[in-house]
């Protein structure tokens, strides 16, 4: 598996943090807690989320955190759920979502899915002002929880405008400042859709000079490839701009719902190549996917020619109106059609339910590019176009740096089968029943890899001290519902979701709970290459405002203590690292008032600071001895 180090789940030995990976596995004692947990998963198949085989093992949660793992059968809970002869594993992240604000409160489709978070803002759109956003966000009840990137296409048109026209330099210094305000407000990386206008007339080097001061930030820069007519409408030449960008700007390229359209379907091993090359050259470059061969847009996104465009729809139509310009339009319409989708039969409209094909006769219209233009004449829609080859997306999927995402979110309106289906159908389809994918790294491209894609440090893994978003299912049973013609119809199988400790769905149904948060990144929350280990030998000095922290994972040793405080660890969990960067989760307990806090401790030797986030508390950042 290239790019992920693995070591034996923390819990898996002993909570020795300095065992070597192959310690032998033991199961912990029961819990000596006198007080009882908030709830108890019994009897599971634990599968943690670094793909590692599942182990059975009872999971305690108290309050927003996993507390235990083991055998908890001497212990109490105010909630227990047997869940014998079902999987365990992280709640699912979607690192691509296009959730509806109206459906957050339920998430239904969203968490019968088995997904806890969901990141907001994908394809370069969505408000450039993230701190208002997301203190919008901090206001409504929230189903699953929420985070946001800082869409470049908004920036861009904000700045620049509509039009096809090149940036001054006082532009883009206010395009990256409009970027790095997002990410100061807590957006987890640099989202772009540069197949989409106006960010489509922007020049590598004018995206590369605008993300280029953002580099310090160790974030990521998702993107829509953009094929353009000049490059055949290649997708290997778009995804190799994307990982041209993210490498001079100091971003983690991640190719956004990864396909090889049209003309390319089976060139799959030539674009994953140049993912390698790059990986092996040192800039990590990762991809998110989703299992269907087809993508819902607007219909004119893609097809249309940019310069038909510009300025806008009103704009658009004017030129459909000039003979000469139609004529153009509808000749280099039909080009891109037959480049990206290959036949007017693989286009559906949406409001029509009609295909292009169908639209043609009707309309009497010469060509598929003929029909387009007389549809956009009179109005927007979307469509949903055939573009792949399923031997293509299974190699994309099989790909160890591939995330699931399904190019969705919480939504009650969904029109691709994507919205209600995307990951029970891998667990279904291309787990149970092609073997395409092991189960546990099914998992892990849900969970652990799209975690430590964006920066998230306390989700994505099953071990003590991480948030309890844990999404329980049969892997006999689980399996999509939804199609191409019944788009809304709810997938089976996931049985049980925890998000932030509360029970949200439970027998396969919504409870009614809102236990999701905001989520905000921080400098300290890398963009990187999954790495999991038990054995790194961590050692560390601090100090802060009178009180000094004092860190040394081979002797399972974390104090905090000075200024009133008299913090101890008691239990760790995932230890996750990076160049010059380490993060690790867990217990502390207060010796004055004797209660077991929660604890993410990130240790960022590139900033010469660790941060200790503790449960509701201020978060304290201490200076590290040299």
């Amino acid at each position: 598996m290239p790019n992920v180090r693995l070591c034996p789940p923390v819990w898996l030995v002993s909570i020795t943090l300095a065992a070597a990976c192959a310690a032998p596995a033991a199961t912990s004692a029961p819990s000596p807690r006198a007080a009882p947990f908030d709830v108890i998963l019994r009897g599971g198949t634990v599968l943690d989320g670094t793909g590692r085989p599942g182990v059975r093992a009872d999971i305690g949660v108290s309050g927003s955190r996993i507390a235990r793992i083991g055998d908890l059968s001497r212990d109490s809970a105010a909630t227990v759920i047997d869940v014998s002869g079902l999987v365990v594993a992280p709640g699912f992240i979607n690192i691509h979502s296009h959730a509806s604000m109206g459906a957050v409160s339920t998430a239904a489709n969203m968490l019968r899915q088995g997904v806890t978070t969901e990141i907001l803002n994908p394809d370069g759109g969505g408000p450039v002002d993230i701190a208002a956003q997301l203190a919008t966000i901090d206001t409504m009840p929230l189903a699953v929880n929420l985070g946001a990137y800082v869409p470049f296409n908004s920036a861009w048109a904000t700045v620049v405008g509509n039009s096809d026209r090149r940036p001054t330099a006082e532009q883009t210094t206010q395009l990256t400042g409009l970027l790095e305000r997002g990410l100061t407000a807590g957006a987890w990386g640099v989202s772009a859709g540069l197949d989409y206008k106006p960010a489509y007339y922007a020049k590598t080097d004018e995206i590369v000079a605008a993300l280029s001061p953002l580099r310090s930030w160790r974030t990521n820069f998702p993107n829509h490839d953009r094929l353009t007519p000049e490059a055949g409408y290649s997708s290997v030449a778009a995804m190799r701009e994307t990982i041209e960008i993210g490498e001079r700007a100091g971003l983690v390229p991640v190719i956004t719902h990864m396909k090889l359209q049209g003309h390319e379907q089976g060139k799959v091993d030539e674009a994953l190549a140049l993912m390698r090359a790059a990986t092996a050259r040192g800039v990590y470059t990762a991809a998110d996917v989703y299992p269907y061969l087809a993508g819902q847009t607007a219909l004119a996104a893609l097809f249309v020619p940019g310069w038909a465009q510009e300025g806008g729809r009103d704009s658009l139509v004017q030129r459909l109106r000039d003979s000469s310009a139609r004529a153009r339009i509808v000749r280099e319409t039909d080009e891109a059609l037959v480049a990206r989708v290959g036949t007017a039969e693989n286009v559906r409209v949406l409001d029509r339910n009609r295909t292009i094909a169908e639209a043609m006769a009707e309309q009497g219209a010469r060509s598929a590019g003929d029909a387009i233009a007389r549809i956009l004449e009179t109005g927007s829609p979307m469509m949903i176009a055939t573009f792949g080859r399923e031997s293509d997306l299974v190699k994309i999927m099989q790909y160890p740096d591939a995330a699931i995402a399904c190019d969705c979110g919480a939504s009650q309106n969904s029109a691709h089968p994507r919205g209600f289906g995307t990951f029970p159908r891998v667990l279904g389809r291309y787990v149970r029943e092609s073997g395409a994918l092991p189960l546990p790294d099914a998992v892990r491209k849900m969970t652990g890899l799209p975690a430590t894609i964006v920066g998230l440090v306390d989700r994505g893994f099953i071990a003590v001290g991480m948030a309890a978003d844990l999404a329980v299912f049969d892997s006999a049973t689980v399996i999509d519902r939804s199609t191409y013609e019944r788009p809304r119809e709810f997938s089976e199988g996931v049985r049980v979701v925890l998000v932030n400790g509360r029970v949200a769905l439970r027998d396969g149904e919504p409870t009614g709970a809102r236990g999701g948060k905001t989520l905000r990144r921080t400098r300290g929350m890398p963009s990187r290459a999954m790495a999991v280990s038990s054995s790194l030998n961590l050692k560390r000095e601090g100090t802060e405002s009178g009180r000094t922290l004092s860190v040394d994972l081979a002797r399972r040793r974390l104090v905090v203590s000075g200024a009133g405080d008299a913090l101890t660890a008691i239990d760790f969990g995932v230890l996750q690292t990076a160049p010059k960067w380490a993060s690790v989760t867990g217990l502390l307990r207060d010796s004055a008032s004797a209660s077991e806090l929660g604890f993410v401790l990130i240790v960022d030797d590139a900033a010469g600071t660790a941060v200790l986030q503790v449960d509701g508390r201020p978060e304290r950042v201490f200076t590290l001895a040299k």
